[in-house]
């Protein structure tokens, strides 16, 4: 008889390793019902979806935590960590994710279907994190994803907003805010650390003197002080061992509650310091139309980066090293001019903290900054009222004026004779009351400034910032934005993926360049089929959504025609709107009328105070009511607003859109995200020469593209010789129609005058030339309805587009940061060894 084998009981450290970051379907069961029992005090029967949500997050979390340290502790070692500024991070629900990062998505499916649990509906619970609203947080969120999987150690700094932005509803057609309470039901991925500190001072007065070396020095009185406290987040790269970290500062008050004033019988009075310092970080970008909006505002930027920059001066002390070498320490990115306060802030820190002489502590802060620039138009670059920024960064405006007047004092002896140029470069605006300019001031301390895309760089050294182009031509570089593939198709659109994956293997995961052999099976009737079916699906599913969400019924088999974009004037919704409105008119004139059956889409919001804005959203919905509703229209032509766009809702849209609208003024956009998703997933665009459409129709080609509209020179050349929008209204019989029926009060038959602002803008001044721009939409539209026909070739286009994306991986744009930039180069961390 053969001897049974003894076996040996794991031990208790051993057990406890596998159910805190054991990676088998096991240890990841064992691990959510140790959570549901110890961290939620929760039993299986009685545990809500949520507790199961909250257990299976702390579950990865504990996983991301082995990779996470291990990371940390590398950034003491002798290399330079990329260190992101930026005032918002659009993260998007974390758990789907993390689970793709840590290659356990399926490992995780298994444990909670042995559980009798649907991880689909647990990962549903999770909650859109309030840390950003547009395209500037998306873009961070993207390359903060490509850092961790390009192995790049980096920190990403930025504000814990209580509420971020609002969250979106409609009622009466109208956009309604409501509060974002983001952080209500607890956040698993957040770890806080009380003993991160740093003391924020605004206001007060400044005093110089010269030291016992004969030094000038100048000491800073605050009026107020705010602290921030870190809490962490772990960021994953895709399948390596590198997790990063997003280090956002919550805003508390020094002294919490004054003990004496309760005593006293004051009991409001006692918490007024933890009231005004915790309004710092309730939302993101407050108004600033009102004076006290702006106070808050640039106090808000300035919060976050001075926690930044102490923290990162405390880290580069850690490593043992000087102070003169902190910029081989941090490579220092400016995400926009919100961050532009952090020239004046390193060098507050160097020369009054550390006591750097002014020109070594120049040197580094040039040597640690780089500078993104987001803008498209001079008036739009940030500036503050001198006023304003005394009251509240005293220290900061002199060190300001001494950086400008040591430039200009070159600039003088350069341009003698030039006051014109000398008063463009300056740092302080000085027409009408004075300001300060935030993009000078970032351009100025950083050795590098870059666009976002060709043709806006083009812009930056042109019309932006052409004189310091002139002197710095060596600073200024092209970086096209780019789009994490892990979050915007593996994520988003699975079927794709596997398709995708299933035709050409998974490389194209993390090197999306690889995703270019799909080119090669584009007119294979077997995987044209396949894609065909996929698309249908997640129409399919984005129908049964938008029923639920909107109570109105759409054809999966219509053309999705969706435009997902914040709500301006120059994004022009409003073009959209005339297009289906002409499309309504041919209908109730011939209901025979042949016309490609299409779903308008829509989604974005409008900033509160933004009246025109608020006013489409209004006709949209006003549109889509007399549209859905009409007997003559049904099966035709149907029209939707999606509320509340953002990440998670942005996840179910972009998979199912045949059809992406990217309309913008030529010359408004400086890159644009949003097409970038919706071609990853399979969608043809629609578009003008503006941002990074010009590019995406270089690399996806001309047949795939549908381009209509003016040029950025021939937009400029219109406002310069002085545009009459009457002169195409009268000339276009159906722009006249569409727009009378507007103002008819057709669609607004409670208030004739309701949307009477809209046509004003229209025919009074027409500042984004939608009626210049209609006609040339209108027939390209045509060619769209005409295309969308022929099934088997629209799909070809869709694969093409898709096999075509390669450079518009967010992976790319850090490589290019990384060798352009940065200096920085990777670090690989063995997963076996953590």
């Amino acid at each position: 008889m053969q001897e049974k084998k003894k076996v040996t009981p794991a031990s208790p450290q051993k057990q406890c390793k596998d159910i805190r970051t054991g990676l088998s379907v096991e240890a990841i069961r064992k691990s959510v019902l140790d959570n549901l029992y110890f961290l939620l005090g929760k039993v299986p029967h009685s545990a809500t979806k949520h507790d199961w949500y909250m257990a299976l997050a702390y579950t990865v979390r504990d996983r991301l935590m082995r990779q996470w340290t291990r990371t940390l502790q590398n950034f003491t070692e002798d290399l330079t960590v990329v260190a992101y500024l930026s005032p918002e991070y659009l993260m998007g629900p974390q758990l789907g994710s993390n689970l793709l990062n840590l290659g356990i998505y399926d490992e995780a499916l298994q444990a909670l279907q042995g559980l009798g649990i649907d991880l689909d509906e647990l990962i549903g619970q999770e909650g859109e994190p309030g840390l950003g609203n547009g395209g500037l947080g998306r873009l961070a969120a993207c390359y903060m994803d490509s850092l961790a999987t390009l192995e790049i150690p980096a920190i990403g700094y930025g504000v814990r907003y209580e509420f971020g932005a609002f969250g979106q509803e409609i009622r009466d057609g109208w956009q309604a805010e409501r509060t974002h309470k983001w952080l209500l039901s607890g956040n698993p991925w957040e770890i806080p650390h009380p003993e991160i500190t740093y003391n924020v001072n605004l206001g007060g007065h400044t005093e110089s003197r010269y030291d016992e070396q004969n030094d000038f020095r100048v000491r800073w009185t605050p009026k107020f002080s705010i602290k921030g406290v870190a809490y962490d987040t772990p960021l994953p790269g895709y399948k390596v061992g590198t997790t990063n970290l997003l280090r956002l500062w919550k805003a508390e008050s020094v002294e919490s509650f004054d003990f004496e004033a309760f005593s006293m019988g004051d009991y409001f009075g006692a918490l007024n310091e933890k009231i005004a310092s915790e309004s710092i970080g309730k939302i993101l970008y407050p108004d600033d139309e009102p004076y006290a909006g702006k106070h808050l505002r640039l106090a808000q930027q300035y919060f976050f980066i001075s926690c930044a920059l102490q923290d990162m001066v405390r880290l580069h002390i850690l490593r043992w090293k000087n102070i003169n070498d902190f910029s081989n320490s941090f490579s220092v990115q400016l995400n926009d001019t919100h961050s532009a306060i952090a020239v004046a802030e390193l060098m507050r820190l160097l020369v009054d903290e550390h006591l750097v002489s002014w020109d070594r502590a120049w040197y580094i802060t040039q040597d640690t900054f780089s500078y993104t620039n987001h803008t498209t138009l001079t008036e739009a670059l940030e500036k503050w009222p001198v006023p304003l920024f005394a009251g509240i960064l005293p220290r900061h405006l002199e060190i300001i004026h001494e950086i400008n007047r040591r430039f200009l004092d070159e600039i003088w002896l350069k341009y003698p004779d030039n006051d014109t140029k000398v008063s463009r470069l300056s740092l302080i605006d000085e027409s009408d009351q004075k300001y300060v300019k935030m993009a000078h001031l970032a351009s100025l301390g950083s050795h590098i400034i870059n666009g976002v895309s060709e043709t806006h760089s083009e812009m930056l050294k042109e019309t932006l910032l052409p004189d310091l182009y002139e002197l710095y031509p060596e600073r200024f570089f092209s970086v096209t934005n780019g789009v994490t593939p892990r979050r915007w198709v593996l994520l988003s659109n699975p079927r794709l993926a596997a398709l995708i994956t299933d035709t050409v293997g998974d490389q194209w995961t993390s090197r999306l360049e690889e995703i270019k052999q799909l080119e090669s099976y584009a007119s294979e009737p077997a995987l044209i089929k396949k894609w065909q079916q996929v698309k249908a699906e997640n129409k399919s599913d984005l129908a049964g959504i938008i029923r639920d969400r909107t109570d109105i019924p759409i054809d999966p088999d219509t053309l999705f025609d969706i435009q997902m974009k914040s709500f301006h004037e120059y994004k022009r919704q409003y073009l959209n709107l005339l297009h289906i409105i002409t499309l309504f008119n041919r209908i109730r004139k011939n209901p025979k009328a042949d016309i490609t059956p299409r779903t308008f889409i829509f989604g974005g919001k409008a900033s509160p105070g933004y009246f025109i804005a608020n006013l489409i959203i209004k006709l949209i919905n006003s549109v889509a009511e007399a549209v859905n509703n009409d007997p003559d229209v049904s099966g035709r032509l149907k029209v939707v607003f999606f509320p509340d766009f953002n990440v998670k809702n942005g996840q179910k849209i972009y998979p199912a859109a045949d059809l992406s609208e990217h309309i913008s003024t030529a010359g408004r956009e400086a890159s644009g995200t949003g097409i970038m998703k919706c071609s990853m997933n399979g969608a043809l665009s629609i578009g003008t020469l503006d941002g990074a459409n010009m590019e995406i129709r270089k690399e996806v080609g001309d047949e795939n593209f549908f381009l209509f509209g003016l040029t950025a020179e021939e937009v400029n050349a219109i406002k310069t010789q002085g545009h009459n929008p009457m002169t195409y209204y009268n000339a276009n019989p159906e722009l006249k129609g569409a727009i009378e029926l507007i103002s008819s009060g057709f669609f607004s038959p409670k208030d004739l005058n309701l949307f009477k602002p809209l046509i004003d803008s229209l025919l009074c001044r027409d500042e984004h030339l939608i009626l210049a721009d209609y006609q040339s939409y209108m027939e390209c539209q045509e060619r769209v309805g005409k295309a969308f026909r022929d099934r088997k070739k629209w799909t070809r286009m869709s694969i093409l587009t898709v096999a075509r994306m390669g450079k518009f991986s967010s992976d790319r744009a850090i490589r290019e940061y990384c060798e352009k930039i940065w200096r920085a180069k990777p670090l690989k961390i063995d997963l076996d060894d953590t």
